[in-house]
């Protein structure tokens, strides 16, 4: 077997390294913000505010699917919403512009952060587990643009589409900021391309023998009390939401206890 090649290096030095891979990642980060600038109308008009709009792709969807099965559309299938979107801040577009810009190069970065954090744990690993850099980029990648596809079709969607339809009385006009417009879409689509890593996260705390196979079922109940509640949280507070986005989060679960069982299966038979 293959042994780890173990750097004598102190604690500063896993910090000074810890230090250069956030500036590495920082500045690709800045760099794809800057040129996000030339397409700043798209992403904009086209995807930040295009769940504004009722003939979104997912709306027409959930319209078809509601119809289809003959329950009641008036809610998957709203024609207008009833709100408009303003700014209260003097500097508050200013601030939206760089902060989605900045988010924008996060999402399209990622690949890149996730190159630097192989970079850094690649020391502690077997020779044959460095060779596989390029699958775990290319998973954790594919896992994380999966969850920000998720929250942003489902779960912004739903968020959007249940508070504009809401209303506890006609005389009431709903006026949302573009701050807690913005914020839903930031959360969602984040929260969701995080969750999604499910799986790459608990394969190395199982190489790091921090959790097994057995201890994700045996507390397969809390973690679905805990899904649930994550879920009713980045949600509406409706049934179907809810049920929608847990099960995703449930299915990686599950996926994480196979590669758990997995990784520990390889452990055993190399030692």
């Amino acid at each position: 077997m293959a042994k780890k090649e173990l750097k004598e290096m102190s604690f500063l030095d896993h910090l000074e390294e810890l230090r250069w891979l956030l500036v590495r990642s920082t500045l690709a980060i800045i760099i794809i913000a800057c040129a996000s600038y030339f397409i700043d109308d798209f992403i904009f008009n086209q995807i930040i505010f295009g769940p504004k709009d009722p003939n979104f792709i997912t709306y027409k969807f959930f319209c078809e699917v509601t119809r289809f099965f003959g329950a009641d559309d008036s809610y998957a299938c709203a024609t207008e919403f009833s709100f408009i979107i303003q700014n209260t801040e003097v500097g508050g577009q200013f601030s939206i512009y760089l902060w989605i810009l900045i988010t924008t190069g996060f999402i399209l970065g990622f690949p890149y952060i996730l190159w630097e954090l192989w970079k850094f744990i690649r020391p502690a690993l077997y020779e044959n587990e460095r060779k596989k850099a390029g699958l775990f980029i290319i998973v954790s990648s594919l896992l994380f643009f999966i969850g920000v596809l998720f929250g942003y079709f489902i779960i912004v969607p739903l968020t959007i589409n249940f508070f504009a339809t809401f209303n506890v009385s006609d005389t009431i006009i709903n006026q949302f900021t573009v701050e807690s417009y913005i914020s839903i879409i930031k959360t969602s689509v984040i929260v969701s391309g995080l969750v999604f890593e499910l799986p790459i996260i608990i394969y190395f705390l199982t190489k790091l023998g921090l959790v097994t196979p057995e201890f994700l079922r045996k507390y397969r109940r809390a973690a679905i009390v805990l899904i649930l509640i994550v879920s009713a949280i980045v949600t509406p507070p409706d049934i179907p939401s809810q049920v929608i986005v847990s099960v995703p989060i449930l299915i990686l679960y599950e996926l994480s206890i196979l590669i758990s069982a997995f990784v520990v299966k390889k452990e055993k038979q190399n030692g």
